[in-house]
């Protein structure tokens, strides 16, 4: 599975979730000291170890049920993929479910269906995660199985052939037979300029093709290594047993000689907007697309970027909606992202044509609501309500240990802290008001605007691909 965007927006963050949590804004004047006195959240309390061979290792415990999730987060993604070899991260995760040299194919299903539990695993530009979720019972020979495919994993032929074509099949399905699936190519192609982002986790087919045997030995060995991984486990364990267990079979997992290979390019600051006309075949009604380059998740603007997004486009209440959809009767819909990285961001707008209505209409309309939304401070109401909204839904990914496991190592792994998951609650709670606009008038500006319009290939021009084939 491949994650185009940035992965999972886990801000908040308490093991224990605080009923009916509300932040009391009354009005604006009021704003600021509505959030200093907003509802504490409990406090995660989890443990942090570093292993002799530098594998970092998070726990927390929590007996509320007899299940066990186990996370491993490797610190490799799309834009690790070599020069000319995209999609590579996404073809790594598929290979690490089959043989090692202790198991064969296949045997995580064996490990965690069988026993009631399930198994997944997702790349997106920053990093690969494998997670489990177990009876606890179950939990020691899942972590043997962990350890052993970060250390012994076959890459041999047989299993690079069969997941490469699995993966050129994925692609195909999702992006070229998908009307909107080469939108997402586009946005990260044109929005990006030097930064690796500009190639998307899920690669290319000829990148695929020209990829060899030899090719992916040497990202294994690489990037798959216990220093360029965080182990995250939350659930029903008793902490000594499970330490033992960890540094019995991770612990045993060498650390390699050599550098790890880093991203250091970055991406230059926009000074003029750039337009593009995009085209694929089958799109049924044309899309319009903003973005704008933003910070790194983990930047101080991050929390008031989050709460811009919603108060945006966070149902069916909020501004773009009430605008373009309801009132206007322009657009069937639209939405907005802080989609926000380890290097470098995007805030993303973009709005679909109504059925009569102009492309032009609709651009229109989306630069009078982003430029409304910088010129002044929005309201109290406005601010409660996404404030809400942000928060509940990071809360509510905490009710599992699955979603607790997956907010630690997002924070250890992209905001670079794992205390950030007591404290970007706590962040998002204080965005004012004035830090909204700020943020609005900082980034979404005519200069640091890429604008897509994607829209169906001309029947002439789709005539002629079909006749040179």
């Amino acid at each position: 599975m491949v994650f185009p965007k940035s992965l999972l927006c886990f801000s908040a963050l308490a093991l224990a979730i605080a009923p009916g949590l509300v932040v009391p804004v009354a009005d604006a004047a009021a704003a600021p000291a509505a959030s200093a006195v907003a509802p504490a959240v409990p406090r995660l309390n989890y443990q942090k170890r570093i292993l002799a061979n530098g594998l970092t290792v998070l726990t927390a415990e929590n007996h509320a049920t007899p299940t066990a999730a186990v996370y491993v987060w490797y610190k490799v993604g799309g834009k690790n993929d070599p020069p000319g070899r995209s999609g590579f991260a996404h073809l790594f995760e598929h290979m690490m479910f089959k043989s090692t040299k202790n198991q064969p194919s296949e045997s995580f299903d064996r490990l965690t269906e069988d026993v009631g539990g399930e198994n997944n695993a997702f790349t997106a530009d920053d990093v690969t995660v494998y997670h489990e979720t177990i009876p606890s019972n179950y939990l020691e020979p899942l972590l043997w199985a962990e350890a052993d495919r970060m250390r012994n994993l076959n890459v041999i032929s047989e299993n690079f052939a069969s997941e490469r074509s699995v993966v050129k099949e994925e692609l195909r399905q999702r992006i070229l037979a998908s009307p909107y699936g080469m939108l997402s190519l586009y946005i990260a192609q044109r929005s990006f300029t030097t930064h690796p982002y500009k190639r998307q986790a899920i690669g290319s087919i000829r990148d695929l093709d020209a990829a060899t045997l030899a090719d992916v030995r040497s990202f294994y060995s690489a990037f798959y290594r216990p220093d360029n991984a965080v182990l995250v486990v939350v659930g029903d364990f008793d902490p000594a047993q499970l330490d033992g267990w960890v540094d019995k079979y991770f612990g045993a997992v060498p650390r390699p000689a050599g550098v790890i290979p880093r991203v250091v390019v970055k991406e230059p600051a926009r000074t003029r907007e750039k337009r593009f006309n995009e085209t694929a075949p089958n799109v049924p009604l044309p899309v319009v697309v903003f973005t704008y380059l933003t910070p790194s998740e983990s930047s101080r603007d991050a929390p008031a970027l989050q709460i811009a997004d919603a108060i945006l486009s966070g149902g069916e209440s909020s501004r773009l909606y009430k605008s373009l959809v309801y009132t206007q009767q322009i657009a069937v819909d639209v939405r907005s992202d802080a989609d926000l990285r380890a290097d470098a961001g995007l805030f993303e707008v973009d709005a679909t044509v109504a059925s009569g209505k102009t492309v032009a209409a609709v651009e229109r309309s989306l630069r009078d609501q982003i430029a409304a939304f910088a010129a002044k401070p929005v309201t109290a109401q406005e601010l409660t309500k996404a404030k809400n909204q942000v928060i509940t839904g990071a809360l509510r990914t905490r009710e599992t240990n699955d979603g607790t496991a997956a907010a630690l190592g997002n924070a250890a792994v992209l905001l670079g802290d794992p205390e950030a998951v007591n404290t970007s609650l706590q962040k998002l709670q204080a965005v004012t008001a004035q830090d909204v606009q700020r943020v609005a008038r900082q980034y979404l500006t005519p200069r640091n605007l890429v604008v897509i319009r994607y829209s169906a290939t001309p029947a002439s021009a789709a005539e002629k691909k079909v006749g040179a084939k």
